[in-house]
């Protein structure tokens, strides 16, 4: 009986040793598609690192900016890793709530990203973020749906041309709404598209004294667009629908249209993910009478906060999902179409992607390369960014904007009334800041 207590004993000890020296790595991330993957094939990562324990904290885009923001500005440490985008990344650099990333081992190939992605995430020449996947701007449509009305998208269809092809393929007693766009309400929901469609019809969030010029004619007229042709040929409730569920809907056959993040193309032509798999197709984001397409450019990346007491443990995580090594694992796993786009060069010279991706992969890249670094819009601006501004006051402007035009898209006050109160919402918070002074 004494033999078998000691062994017991010395079974807990040993057991309380093991736990004791375990890493553990809580991760705020999105629920995107991509993140799903990689959280499902963490388990690769914890086998091969079995002092390491992974805790996923997985929230809808809004919420996740709300914890993660909450979390990093008051040094609370509560995340070791956090999903974050190109808007935040230099912004939060500056203020020191980043952990720098360098001292990458050879194998890694960290020349490997593309140059345009790796730049973005930069500060002061020091890397802050590792890209996860990158995306451009798309327009995806049900070839089947215009060929049942002899239409044709053009490569790079106008605005006018998409109003058209909407009227025509709205067809709602059969669940196809003949555009999908985002219309919830948040900085990175339907500001995103909104910030893009505005600079697409040669508008502005602010001159070059920082004022702001949210009731310009070209306010004006990109808004009415998007309020008509959401009411008119959208499906019911669009201002529930932000990027999850607009690519949903897609993806189960409900839109003829949707104009959006490049990133869903591999989602939508794998045969287990989408029921239009066979029949989607792709264009160039749209474009108006100034020549200036809906330009569009993000990376959803992997930062370690400057708050972390697993600063090692974290690096370790991001560099295994990130590597070229994951890319293959993703690939083998769950189909080459459905890799991180936009990120590694060598994922677009892979002849396994190549084969399966030839509809979109080039046309992703190219969105991508086509909208970093930033261009001038028609107009000349004080701020970086093409679906975002970048500058710390965007987030709340945007979220409070964004609440102003869902209520706009759904009829409760008129597009001239939600662009009064738009103005005066972003003048107040910039003069607060300090941009120019109060009148």
């Amino acid at each position: 009986m004494k033999t078998i207590v000691i062994g017991i004993a010395i079974h807990f000890l040993v057991f309380d040793a093991v736990a004791s020296a375990q890493t553990s790595l809580t991760i705020g991330t999105v629920n995107n598609s991509d993140m799903i993957i990689m959280q499902q094939l963490s388990k690769e990562f914890t086998r091969e690192n079995p002092g390491i324990r992974l805790n996923w904290v997985v929230l809808e885009e809004n919420v996740l900016r709300q914890r993660i923001t909450a979390d990093i500005s008051t040094n609370a440490g509560i995340f070791d890793i956090i999903t974050i985008g190109t808007y935040e990344t230099p912004i939060w650099a500056e203020r020191g709530w980043l952990t720098p990333l360098d001292e990458f081992p050879e194998e890694y190939d960290i020349e490997d990203f593309v140059e345009e992605v790796r730049k973005s995430l930069s500060f002061q020449q020091k890397l802050y973020a590792i890209p996860f996947y990158a995306e451009g701007s798309m327009t995806f449509y049900r070839k089947d749906l215009f060929q049942e009305k002899d239409l044709r998208m053009p490569e790079v269809p106008t605005y006018d041309d998409i109003y058209q092809f909407a009227s025509t393929l709205h067809q709602p007693e059969e669940n196809i709404y003949g555009i999908c766009l985002r219309g919830k309400a948040g900085w990175g929901e339907n500001m995103a598209f909104v910030t893009s469609l505005i600079h697409a019809f040669g508008g502005r969030w602010f001159d070059l004294n920082w004022k702001p010029q949210l009731t310009s004619p070209e306010w004006k007229k990109a808004i009415s667009f998007y309020v008509n042709i959401l009411k008119n040929f959208g499906p019911p409730g669009a201002t529930h629908y932000g990027h999850i569920q607009n690519r949903a809907l897609f993806a189960n056959g409900h839109c003829a249209i949707w104009v959006d993040a490049s990133s869903p193309a591999g989602f939508f032509s794998h045969p287990k993910k989408s029921i239009v798999s066979q029949n989607v197709g792709f264009a160039e984001a749209p474009k108006t009478d100034a020549n200036i397409g809906s330009k569009w450019f993000w990376s959803w990346v992997l930062a370690i906060p400057s708050s972390s007491k697993a600063k090692e443990a974290a690096k370790k995580f991001i560099l295994w999902a990130t590597s070229k090594e994951y890319v293959e694992l993703v690939g083998n796993r769950e189909g080459w179409v459905l890799v991180p786009p936009g990120t590694r060069k060598s994922t677009y010279a892979n002849p396994h992607y190549k084969a399966v991706a030839g509809n979109f992969s080039e046309l992703t890249l190219k969105t991508i390369e086509e909208t970093t670094p930033v261009q001038t819009k028609v107009q000349s601006i004080p701020y970086a960014g093409h679906q975002f501004v970048g500058i710390p006051e965007f987030q709340t402007i945007g979220s409070q904007v964004g609440q102003v035009l869902a209520e706009a898209l759904v009829g409760k006050i008129s597009v001239e009334k939600a662009l009064e109160q738009a103005q005066h919402i972003t003048e107040k918070i910039m003069q607060k800041a300090g941009y120019y002074p109060a009148k």
